[in-house]
């Protein structure tokens, strides 16, 4: 078998942008026919490339394998004599038992290599052209869906796709594992319907929570799989106070790279805030600043938290009650 032929096949994997581990041998303990070194390239269905040792290692391998390409999260494992084939968690190395007669030990880093994920940005709002800019900075390749795009404004994206029409969508779009919808108010339904389509791992609704019940409703009436609209996420993002577009769109990028990573945010809180409007404390409530009646006069609209005195767009998903004191001034 030809050691080095993990090169070859990494190099044809990574231009089929195909996920694999590139496994390595850190140390072996004898007798082992894996040495020190050794290398090989190893997919998610068993294949390996290369060389890193006889049969009674390899199940371990591929397994690990597998985990790695889930998460993207590298490992390091043992592989050492046991009667049983237990594994074991160590901390910083997970511990497989081999009971093969061979014997030695043989300590492995398995590295994921995985091909750029997709993006789907649906809609043109100012969050989705902000989404659109920055998520290739961590990373992710980006599509754009909206009604009558224009590639030229895009110019971020690797796809532009004109229309949010479903069977267009899940023409051109055969597999994309992320989607947001930020149509805020333009076609939200064709939007929530094209990204439903695709199927995706993860979906977020930039909106309040208000709004995305009753378009999860008005999809499931129209005959979209309930349990499909029941994992949509609204509001989207994680709750970092975000107000601007851009801050939104971090908030919301936040979350798909903890899906990416196969991590799980807590966004409930901010589910649990969308209702509850920013109070704006200012530097002495005893003059009588502190505006409670711009606060009562705050309306929502889109998902948008708005301050009537302020005028100045507020996230749902951001949103911080601020507990009042029952007096700052000692009265």
């Amino acid at each position: 078998m030809n050691r080095h032929e993990w090169i070859t096949q990494a190099a044809r994997l990574q231009q089929a942008e195909q996920p694999f581990a590139l496994v390595t041998v850190l140390s072996a303990q004898a007798p082992t026919s894996g040495k020190a070194g050794d290398k090989a390239v190893v997919t998610a269905d068993g294949q390996i490339h290369g060389w890193i040792g006889g049969g009674c290692a390899q199940p371990a391998v591929v397994k690990t394998v597998r985990r790695a390409l889930l998460d993207g999260t590298p490992r390091k494992i043992r592989i050492a004599p046991s009667e049983e084939s237990a594994e074991r968690d160590l901390g910083d190395v997970l511990e497989f038992g081999m009971a093969c007669h061979s014997g030695g030990t043989l300590e492995l880093f398995i590295d994921p290599v995985m091909p750029p994920a997709t993006l789907t940005v649906v809609g043109d709002s100012p969050v989705a052209r902000a989404l659109v800019s920055l998520a290739p900075r961590v990373g992710l390749r980006v599509a754009l869906v909206a009604q009558g795009a224009a590639a030229a404004d895009f110019p971020d994206a690797d796809m532009v796709l004109a229309s949010d029409d479903v069977s267009a969508v899940s023409t051109q779009l055969c597999a994309t594992p992320f989607v947001v919808v930020a149509t805020q108010g333009r076609r939200d339904l064709q939007g929530l319907k094209a990204a439903l389509a695709l199927q995706p791992q993860g979906l977020w609704f930039v909106s309040s929570a208000k709004k995305a019940s009753v378009l999860r409703g008005s999809l499931v009436a129209s005959g979209e799989d309930p349990a499909a609209v029941a994992r949509i996420v609204a509001p989207a993002g994680e709750f970092i106070g975000a107000q601007t577009p851009e801050e939104i769109a971090l908030s919301v990028l936040t979350s798909v790279v903890a899906a990416r990573r196969g991590r799980v945010l807590h966004a409930a809180t901010a589910a649990e805030t969308a209702a509850t409007p920013v109070v704006t404390q200012a530097a002495s409530c005893c003059s009588g600043a502190q505006k409670t009646d711009a606060v009562q006069a705050a309306t929502k609209t889109d998902g948008v938290v708005v301050s009537v005195e302020a005028a100045e767009p507020v996230a749902a998903m951001s949103t911080v009650a601020v507990p009042a004191k029952s007096s700052c001034c000692g009265g």
